[in-house]
């Protein structure tokens, strides 16, 4: 699948009403990148099709960040549930917001967004920050800057087997449904 800014808007709205209607930025990259990893984990796949890298305070989703900086003047539908970025904070769009409104994530999703509040929610932003410089095998710092982390070293550090040809069928597959959507 190609991104989908609007399920990304979902998944930070959900980790913002966690924290009570708004959410550190570092924080919420974190927690983005988290819930990844242990969808590929235990699914195989992630749930945000997107680049990730290594910068200096831990991995991240590279375009989720983008769209949380501010970055796209099309937002494809993150307004209707994320305000903008104000004080490193991001925050709700409607107060009454639950997770009914948030259709584009599957149970599966939520499930892993609810597995990775319970497991990491209590820790600030830059205590989860060290984490992952602690925990996280596929993270290397970029002395400043920021690399890649392939999908198949997010699948070798969280233990799949054939990590290689599993990252290129998933690339198979989400080529397929991009060029599908585009019809």
């Amino acid at each position: 699948m190609p991104y989908d800014p609007q399920k990304a808007a979902q998944t930070v709205a959900f980790f913002a009403m966690q924290e009570g209607g708004s959410i550190n930025v570092l924080k919420v990259v974190k927690l983005v990148y988290l819930a990844d990893r242990e969808s590929v984990r235990t699914r195989g796949h992630p749930i945000q099709d997107e680049a990730r890298v290594s910068m200096p305070h831990g991995p991240v989703n590279s375009v989720t960040l983008n769209y949380l900086n501010g970055a796209y003047r099309d937002d494809g539908g993150w307004s209707e549930y994320l305000r903008d970025r104000a004080n490193n904070d991001v925050g709700v769009v409607q107060k009454d917001l639950t997770t009914d409104h948030l259709s584009s994530l599957s149970e599966g999703d939520l499930e892993m967004l609810e597995s990775t509040w319970d497991q990491f929610g209590h820790f600030d932003r830059f205590d989860l920050a060290d984490w992952t410089h602690n925990h996280i095998a596929e993270w290397q710092d970029p002395n400043g800057s920021s690399t890649p982390i392939p999908l198949d070293r997010i699948m070798t550090a969280v233990g799949l087997e054939n990590p290689i040809e599993r990252a290129k069928e998933l690339e198979s597959v989400n080529r397929a449904a991009n060029v599908f959507a585009r019809l």
